[in-house]
């Protein structure tokens, strides 16, 4: 079998993923909305996550459900917010009922000389691109080891 005919059978694309979910925070834009699509595409559920406003998130959630044919919700949580990131886990766990796959795609930057960078800047720095990953995988790593 040719490696076009293994992805594709009966003009149905192959979906690996089908079944499963998927958490990409930073999934509105960017890279992370590249990710979200790739994960739709093999067939996964979605739960996108980013700090677009309430109407643009529903706009995304649509289209890539439209797209794609997978469930989609999303979410605004704080990601500097260890109790927001434990709710938005909690969240997708009972509207998807399971999590399979996370992936930790939220950053923010700021730059500056080091003697005028805005000290909470810092702070947010910190919080959003290096504790926010540890915060999603202790919430949901119990989850994703139920499923395997």
């Amino acid at each position: 079998m040719s490696s076009a005919e293994s992805k594709v059978s009966g003009n149905v694309p192959h979906r690996p993923l089908a079944g499963r979910v998927a958490l990409v925070t930073g999934s509105t834009s960017g890279i992370g909305l590249g990710i979200a699509r790739s994960l739709a595409g093999a067939g996964a559920s979605l739960i996108i996550h980013g700090l677009a406003k309430p109407g643009e998130i529903e706009q995304i959630e649509t289209a890539l459900a439209a797209e794609f044919g997978v469930r989609v919700t999303g979410s605004l949580a704080n990601m500097a917010s260890p109790d927001a990131i434990a709710e938005m886990i909690a969240d997708a766990i009972a509207l998807h009922g399971r999590l399979d796959i996370l992936v930790n795609n939220a950053g923010i930057q700021h730059v500056a000389p080091v003697t005028e960078f805005p000290v909470e800047k810092w702070d947010a720095i910190l919080a959003i691109n290096l504790s926010s990953a540890f915060h999603t995988i202790r919430a949901a790593l119990p989850a994703m080891r139920d499923h395997g």
